[in-house]
């Protein structure tokens, strides 16, 4: 090898990593940092990889094409996978080989490295990713041919070679953070029945402790991406940061799940998501106005698929350029004002505005009204249930 360049976040997995690769390969490793929005002592990361031998450290700042080319973008989909996960890591991790790739080249590095494990999804988000912008680079997974299998073997390198790791054998949690989400995964959580200690959240208060009195927040929409909360415009990255700061203080965006890794296991994950999930709130209840019923079906039945893609890694591939095309199409209406009522957890839409709304007072009334005929309901009707009139007289012959 000529050089490498591995993903670096500080952590115990990559921290390791750096040194190993260091001994294996005999050839300089350039540590590259992603700024997703993590809280993160950037200085801190920076001096542990010159420290633990790191040709260079570069901090590359993602936020804002993070939240503007990923999140977003999946957010238009409503993308959502199996019924629960909003896929914080999985959106993140194209952004992060992206860049890497990026920084390979201007290296002249001839090889890319992660810390995925050999079985988890991550390997295959990376990889797939790697594969699809630089198919030439050779790409180093330590965890699929090292004999450091364990975290107590990890701690035992990180103990050896006096690396500073955050992780204890008392708390060995595994998390990743970004703008979109924190997961756990790891320690107690392994076995799907404990509940997960509430010392570990980090984002969100409990439900139980969040104020007892609801919150109103307005969000603005154009083409199916918020641009405004409460009136005021705010770019991508500060208007998810307030999403966050209101969903997180009154308990919102909490999720604890059993989900269908990839490779072919399942694996319990939590989450806290707080913008995350009150942006798909506000998002899906303006489609209600703004959406014909059948672009709607249509769409969400594209949604498994979509979200599936994301989960498996394959963002870069020629099927999502064609469903996120297809999906956007969708937000052109996709335009107006939501209000959302936050409480205790819970994110209730109450109130909806669109110049482009397709919700007509005057047909839907109760009320008297001179646009419909009450009497067209009975052919309508009768047409509709002729299949069935010619089953039932069948079955009498």
């Amino acid at each position: 090898m000529n050089k490498i360049v591995l993903a670096y976040s500080g952590g115990l997995d990559t921290s390791v990593i750096l040194k190993w690769l260091q001994e294996e390969y005999q050839c300089p490793v350039v540590a590259f940092a992603a700024d997703l929005g993590q809280r993160e002592d950037w200085d801190a990361v920076r001096r542990k990889g010159l420290a633990t031998g790191a040709q260079k450290v570069i901090i590359s700042d993602l936020r804002d094409e993070f939240v503007r080319e990923f999140i977003f973008p999946a957010f238009r989909a409503n993308a959502i996978y199996e019924g629960s996960y909003l896929l914080g890591t999985s959106l993140a991790r194209p952004a992060i080989a992206r860049e890497q790739v990026r920084i390979a080249r201007e290296e002249g590095a001839d090889g890319v490295s992660h810390g995925a494990t050999g079985k988890g999804n991550d390997q295959v988000r990376f990889e797939l990713a790697y594969l699809a912008l630089e198919p030439k680079l050779t790409i180093i997974a330590p965890w699929r041919i090292w004999k450091l299998n364990s975290r107590a073997k990890l701690l035992a390198f990180a103990a050896e070679h006096d690396i500073p790791v955050p992780v204890t054998r008392e708390k060995p949690y595994s998390s990743d953070e970004n703008l979109l989400h924190i997961s756990y995964e790891g320690g107690i959580l392994e076995d799907p029945w404990n509940e997960p200690e509430e010392q570990m959240y980090q984002l969100t208060v409990s439900p139980e402790k969040a104020p007892d009195k609801a919150v109103y927040v307005e969000i603005d929409f154009e083409f199916g991406n918020p641009v405004a909360i409460d009136g005021e415009r705010l770019d991508p990255v500060r208007l998810l940061t307030r999403l966050n700061e209101l969903g997180g203080a009154n308990g919102i965006g909490r999720l604890d799940m059993v989900e269908n890794r990839f490779v072919g296991m399942k694996s319990r994950g939590v989450y806290e998501t707080p913008g995350g999930t009150i942006l798909r709130a506000a998002h899906r209840d303006l489609e209600t106005i703004t959406l014909d019923r059948e672009v709607l079906r249509i769409r969400d039945s594209l949604v498994p698929r979509y979200s599936e893609l994301i989960y498996n890694g394959f963002w870069f591939s020629p099927e999502m350029r064609l469903l996120q095309k297809t999906m956007d199409e969708t937000q052109h209406t996709v335009n107006g004002t939501v209000r959302l009522k936050l409480y205790k957890g819970g994110c209730m839409p109450v109130g909806r505005k669109s110049d482009a709304s397709l919700y007509q007072e005057s047909f839907a009334t109760f009320e008297e009204d001179e646009v419909y005929n009450q009497a067209d309901a009975t052919g309508f009707i009768r047409l509709n249930s002729l299949r069935m009139q010619i089953q039932a007289l069948s079955r009498k012959k």
